[in-house]
């Protein structure tokens, strides 16, 4: 995933949809938005957040959106992650869950998921080894999906994104959901005390088209909003 730092011109158009931004303008991204910590080699072994399924609105053309929760991708080329996925196409909603390690594709978790499903979902690092746990549950559809995988990427960063996932090693068009609330994030099993900083805005086309909110009084919290900005530079 390419980062850059946010320009002058986008912080200013970042201000009308996220009230009291002052500093920390983080970084952007043509396919990410959310929070990232980094961290040093080895220094991230959990990651867990909750959200709640968004609504996808209508759309003339296709368009995708994903949120999951992560662990390194922010300054390398690995990656460990799940999440549920909520597009339009063919002028149809459709939502599902998922699991991933690059560089293979995603691998689709064959349970139930709606609109407004609460979702909770953690990846953890078992024992010293290579081997990870990745857990979702559906509190909503009561379902739980666990896996153990072998990933030995740099441990170095922890995500909660939302995303335009790539097609055909290009992003998406992103879809127009309702807005997605990260909470009780946790970084090896601690709050994070996430910072405006560590925030991240997608910018596609010369326009913002979303933005993470400062985070809650506690840090451990945030919700990010579609948009649609024109993106100064």
């Amino acid at each position: 995933m390419m980062v850059r730092p946010i320009s002058r011109g986008q912080a200013q158009a970042i201000r009308k949809v996220n009230a009291g931004l002052r500093r920390g303008y983080g970084w952007s991204s043509a396919n990410w938005s959310g929070m990232v910590v980094a961290k040093d080699a080895r220094a991230i072994n959990r990651v867990s957040a909750q959200w709640i399924v968004p609504h996808v609105l209508p759309s003339s053309r296709s368009a995708y959106s994903s949120a999951w929760i992560g662990i390194d991708g922010f300054s390398n080329n690995n990656l460990i992650q799940t999440g549920t996925s909520h597009d339009y196409v063919n002028g149809k909603a459709s939502y599902q869950a998922w699991w991933e390690i690059l560089p293979a594709a995603e691998t689709v978790i064959p349970h139930p998921v709606y609109p407004g499903d609460r979702i909770q979902a953690s990846i953890a690092k078992l024992g010293g080894g290579n081997r990870w746990v990745i857990r979702m549950r559906n509190a909503t559809q009561n379902w739980t999906f666990t896996t153990v995988q072998s990933y030995s990427g740099p441990q170095s960063s922890a995500e909660w994104i939302v995303e335009a996932p790539q097609l055909n090693g290009k992003p998406t068009r992103l879809a127009r959901f309702a807005p997605i609330k990260f909470a009780r994030c946790r970084l090896n099993g601690a709050n994070p005390k996430l910072k405006m900083n560590e925030r991240g805005y997608m910018v596609q086309n010369n326009r913002i088209v979303s933005v993470p909110s400062l985070p809650n009084r506690d840090g451990d919290g945030f919700a990010v909003r579609r948009t649609s900005l024109p993106s100064p530079s």
